[in-house]
């Protein structure tokens, strides 16, 4: 059936084309007007039920489950109240966290491991304005996360409600879409576009407000507006009939039956002439690469069969944010040292979802003779600073891993260089077996922590996830720590977000109950989402936590000192934050030079008390090497 609006459009313009050419009555077409501004033209066929006691947080929950998801993360307010509860009453985990950027976090997290959307609630102002960072990264990171914002009721938006901001203009930068819920028959078909437009294209965060009285019982809401039973005089009684009829039409049709099944969901492809050319270009490849981003992981196509084409091609290949882990923890394909020697040398680089910004010199590490093939749904990161330092050979605006797929069967029987291969991984092994010699170095006070992250990868389960949150310890980390398999790594992404450990852990854990989760933290970053013990220990989201305890912002510190001779700023303490997590009803274990000795006992220990259903922070006293010296913070 026709939706009102649109009937009421084709009367609109019956009144405009023929009644008024005619004559009959421009008083009518006034009233008309009047009519559909107050929403009375609907009420004549679709009437509210005053009698109801249902409320708007159902039919977001029905939307969510209709659409697969299992868990929602919030931090709780009024304005929210309803769709908590209509969530819990439909069977969908609400999973409440200590502060919002972490709900945020959470949800990010659920996106990238779940190949789904990740839903976060929060309240209204304050509440949705401590979710601006995650939000951002999760737009970065392109990650489908809806947030979903309680707002002032709509009647009362710009009057002085009680936390009410232009929520809106906060949002359109950061986020795909945003909308408004303004009447609660609007709530089904309006989220499930939300969640059709999060997943589409490039995928990323879109925000939905929903003013409270969009959410609430009718009664609840027509109490609360004011609406007078009686009034003497004219203006009383035309105050009345307005703010009763502004009810009304906030529910007209409300409880009506309304489609919630998921709305396709469009992705770019790349055409069978650029994967044509491509396939012509690798096949006289000499020395080729791929350097694999995390866009690759994104749906459709399931990351085993991502790896299957990319092991079948016998291409090396870098893997960075999501990628990593997608061939496994040890693969002769993999190369993890070395990468701007490797893309001086190569004849053919393939940018698969890899982007020319910081990560890549902005281009400049790319050698001008090398022929580019770049492929990214995004249209902006796949132009990325071409018009300076590099130019692609061939630009692909589709999936990545569809084209990786449709490439592998073009190549078959192609075979890559062994020298290549072979060289590529003698420099691997070369700077591996640098870092465990530096592993053996004695540092001043605190442990090396090369020694720790060395022993933590030999006790690691196969079943790991690593959530990395932190600058220089997680730095040192990335070149020790292999991801075990595909979606067992989880770092920020582009924006360099600090104090994304606690959310992505709950995300992670929650998405892959049966694997065990490690945060690798600094003792700066873990200052961000500690609280998220508590979280932790409720909800028993059993996760360990690794931190780096240099008693310092020590990237930062790298160039400042030395540039400048100061250390202002970047001066934190050993402090004992295992009894922190101990307070918040986790475990904790302190590693200092006085159980050097015992270090693999203790981490064996932890990984045990972690599968049978405890928290657990390990608080590594670290001391200072020169490994990674030279690296810069910006």
């Amino acid at each position: 059936m026709a939706s009102a609006d649109r009937k009421f459009g084709n009367m609109q313009d019956y009144l405009t084309n023929i009644v008024l050419p005619i004559g009959l009555s421009s008083v009518a077409f006034g009233v008309f007007f009047f009519m559909k501004k107050f929403g009375i033209l609907y009420q004549l066929f679709h009437k509210a039920d005053r009698t109801s006691t249902r409320h708007g947080g159902e039919l977001v929950a029905d939307v969510l489950k209709a659409h697969g998801v299992k868990h929602i993360f919030v931090l709780s307010g009024g304005h929210i109240s309803p769709i908590l509860v209509g969530c819990e009453k439909s069977g969908i985990r609400v999973v409440d966290t200590r502060h919002e950027v972490n709900a945020v976090f959470a949800a990010d997290a659920v996106a990238r491991m779940s190949g789904t959307v990740g839903v976060a609630v929060v309240t209204a102002g304050p509440g949705l304005t401590n979710t601006v960072t995650a939000v951002k990264n999760a737009q970065m990171a392109e990650s489908p996360v809806i947030v979903m914002g309680g707002a002032a009721a709509t009647i009362l938006k710009g009057r002085g409600a009680l936390q009410d901001i232009d929520q809106m203009s906060l949002f359109k930068s950061i986020c795909k879409h945003c909308v408004t819920i303004t009447k609660v028959r609007d709530i089904v078909p309006k989220l499930s576009k939300a969640l059709q437009v999060a997943q589409s294209g490039t995928p990323g965060p879109v925000f939905v407000e929903f003013p409270i009285d969009t959410l609430y019982p009718y009664q609840l809401v027509s109490r609360e507006v004011g609406a007078k039973s009686s009034g003497k005089g004219l203006m009383q009684k035309v105050v009345n009939w307005y703010l009763q009829n502004y009810v009304d039409d906030l529910f007209a049709g409300a409880w009506e039956k309304r489609d919630t099944t998921p709305l396709p969901v469009h992705q770019p492809i790349a055409t069978q002439n650029q994967i044509q050319k491509s396939i012509e270009i690798l096949s006289r490849a000499k020395k080729p690469l791929i350097l694999v981003g995390s866009q690759a992981t994104l749906p459709p196509v399931p990351v085993d069969q991502l790896r299957k084409a990319l092991e079948s091609m016998g291409i090396p290949c870098f893997l960075g944010g999501m990628a990593r882990g997608l061939l496994g923890q040890y693969s002769d394909l993999q190369i993890r040292q070395r990468r701007g020697e490797a893309l001086r040398e190569a004849d053919v680089v393939i940018l698969a979802g890899a982007v020319c910004d910081f990560r890549l010199s902005y281009g400049r590490v790319l050698n001008r003779k090398s022929k580019i093939i770049a492929v990214n749904r995004n249209k902006e990161q796949l132009y990325k600073n071409s018009d300076m330092f590099w130019k692609p050979t061939v630009a692909v605006n589709g999936d990545v891993a569809n084209f990786l797929l449709e490439l592998s069967k073009g190549l078959k029987g192609y075979k890559c260089d062994p020298e290549w291969i072979n060289m590529l991984r003698k420099r691997d092994e070369e700077k591996e077996n640098a870092n465990r010699e530096k592993a053996k170095e004695i540092t001043d006070k605190h442990l090396n922590p090369l020694k720790v992250l060395h022993i933590v990868e030999e006790l690691m389960p196969p079943d790991t996830i690593m959530v990395a949150d932190g600058g220089d310890f997680v730095g040192t980390a990335a070149y020790i720590l292999r991801p075990r398999g595909p979606l067992c790594w989880l770092d920020p992404g582009a924006f360099g977000t600090l104090g994304v450990g606690g959310g992505f852990a709950l995300g992670a854990k929650l998405s892959r109950p049966e694997s065990q989760v490690w945060i690798i933290y600094g003792d700066g970053s873990l200052g961000y989402s500690v609280a998220e013990f508590d979280t932790f220990t409720r909800h028993k989201i059993p996760v360990i936590a690794l931190v780096g305890n240099d008693a310092g912002w020590t990237q930062i510190s790298r160039e400042q000192v030395p540039m400048f001779g100061s250390n202002v700023g970047c001066e934190l303490a050993f402090s004992s934050y295992e009894t922190v997590a101990i307070g918040y009803g986790g475990k904790g274990v302190r590693l200092d030079r006085e159980n050097e000795d015992k270090i693999r006992e203790i981490i064996e220990d932890a990984v045990k008390a972690n599968r049978n259903g405890d928290s657990i922070l390990i608080n590594a006293l670290i001391g200072k090497t020169n490994f990674r010296e030279g690296s810069i913070s910006v």
